[in-house]
């Protein structure tokens, strides 16, 4: 028997998009809640009105809201109206660096449109399932303060205790987390509150670096998408401090819905989960340059600044036992090879002609 209704905000985005994708088939309807805020913030290389569109064609059971997860009142209509079994919450403003500059708009996204959600929720479907997409920025430049040891190409903890990564009971305390990171961590704290305080039940993903073929990405988001259109294109791709050398745990976004898919079978109350790629799926910018240029026959072109990032982290690593404790059918599925390949080919499709 079909679930009744998957609700998806920011579905035109990476993570929403892999969500419409990958869980259509476990629900009667599928609404997809998205108003292009990225091209806002991004300009015209961050649309993402091709991803809704290519939704909009291929998924049969589809519905696209325009709507702004800032709007209390559309917010509380939609869902009075569709009374969604799940809501996938990924909808937000995701730049450190941009943050700074629109204080107001990446609060009010991040941190007041989640709890427009979730009043709406309370009020309206309070038997429903919401999964909020965090980010391990919550946890602002604490991991800095790890022991580090500088290897040729990468930064890697020089502390057995985080060998296998960052768990869920490392501090979000006492460090700069830059404004994302603080909205951010708002939003979680409400999500877990909510869950705490009125019995729903929900969890937080705090991702890495979350990846795939429908990324948008540019400079101020999206690190491995952007990186390889600036290769194929031969434009200039900014390093930023750390030698080159920082390191990001990549998670495909076909197994973040995989785990999404799997949290709603067996739904918890306020919990809490680090999710990345773990070590395997590790990489830093240099051995990233390498690989993409294994793969496309061309150098990398690039410049090198010694400013690092504000609360840039030099390595993160996420700690997937937690996850894998509570959820064991679960688990990475897709290689750093596997998520390069998938990039450059869509690309290469979008980019078209333009390559040549």
């Amino acid at each position: 028997m079909l679930n009744k209704t998957l609700l998806v905000t920011g579905s035109s985005g990476l993570i929403g998009s892999a969500v419409v994708e990958n869980l259509y088939t476990d629900f009667e309807k599928v609404y997809g809640l998205d108003n292009n805020m990225r091209a806002i913030f991004f300009g015209i290389q961050g649309d993402t009105r091709w991803n809704q569109q290519r939704l909009e064609t291929h998924i049969p059971n589809f519905s696209h809201i325009e709507a702004d997860v800032r709007d209390r009142a559309k917010i509380s209509q939609v869902i009075s109206e569709i009374c969604p079994s799940l809501i996938v919450h990924t909808a937000a403003q995701p730049s450190h660096d941009l943050a700074a500059k629109i204080p107001f708009d990446d609060f009010d996204t991040n941190a007041v449109g989640t709890l427009n959600l979730l009043e709406a929720v309370r009020g309206h479907a309070s038997d429903a399932v919401f999964i909020h997409m965090s980010t391990n920025k919550v946890y602002g430049d604490a991991p800095n303060r790890i022991k580090l040891r500088e290897m040729e190409s990468r930064w890697d903890y020089d502390d057995p205790h985080f060998a296998d990564g960052i768990d869920e009971s490392f501090t979000i305390d006492q460090s700069k987390h830059s404004l994302f990171g603080a909205s951010k961590a708002a939003a979680d704290i409400v999500v877990q509150e909510y869950g705490r305080y009125f019995g729903l039940r929900s969890c937080c993903l705090r991702g890495g670096c979350l990846t795939g073929p429908s990324h948008s990405g540019v400079e101020l988001h999206g690190f491995l998408s952007y990186l390889i259109k600036c290769n194929l294109e031969k434009t200039k791709y900014s390093v930023y401090g750390y030698k080159g050398k920082q390191v990001r745990d990549n998670i495909h976004s076909y197994d973040v819905a995989q785990f999404i898919r799997q949290f709603f079978a067996n739904p918890r109350i306020a919990e809490v989960y680090n999710i990345g790629g773990g070590r395997d799926n590790s990489i830093s910018i240099l051995e990233a340059f390498t690989k993409i240029e294994s793969i496309s026959g061309i150098k990398m072109n690039f410049d090198y600044s010694e400013t690092n990032r504000e609360g840039d982290h030099i390595c993160y690593l996420s700690n997937l036992s937690k996850m894998k404790s509570h959820y064991p059918g679960w688990g990475i599925t897709k290689s750093l090879d596997d998520i390069f390949c998938e990039i450059v080919a869509s690309w290469k499709h979008r980019l078209g002609t333009a390559l040549l």
